[in-house]
């Protein structure tokens, strides 16, 4: 079995700052892709931003600039740094990661909520 365990969500202030990290434990042999996904309230799970096996990366249009992916092979972590936080950044975010092949496993995601 594999588990991945979201951590670091929460409430901040709109231009704050929050990190996130999915922690990834089991039966691993090998992690390919990883990547954060969020779904608001009525809205489709969109890609936020994801980070292949040699660190290469992509982001969503929206969070370009003020969110950073990484990934800490040693650990099997993979974080989502966000800064300059929005009102429309409010979702719950989910982790994936593609491991022990082409097996997409999700975590149980973390409420991120921007208010003033």
């Amino acid at each position: 079995q594999v588990h991945l365990v979201e951590s670091g969500g929460g409430l901040v202030r709109p231009g704050g700052s929050l990190r996130l990290a999915c922690a990834i434990s089991g039966s691993i042999f090998s992690i390919n892709a990883m990547g954060w996904r969020r779904q608001a309230p009525g809205k489709q799970r969109e890609l936020v931003a994801a980070i292949t096996s040699s660190g290469g990366t992509n982001y969503a249009d929206s969070v370009k600039g003020r969110f950073t992916i990484s990934r800490d092979n040693a650990k099997n972590t993979v974080y989502l740094q966000m800064n300059s936080l929005k009102d429309e950044d409010t979702a719950v975010y989910f982790c994936h990661a593609d491991i022990n092949g082409s097996t997409r496993y999700w975590g149980q995601g973390t409420q991120v909520t921007v208010s003033s």
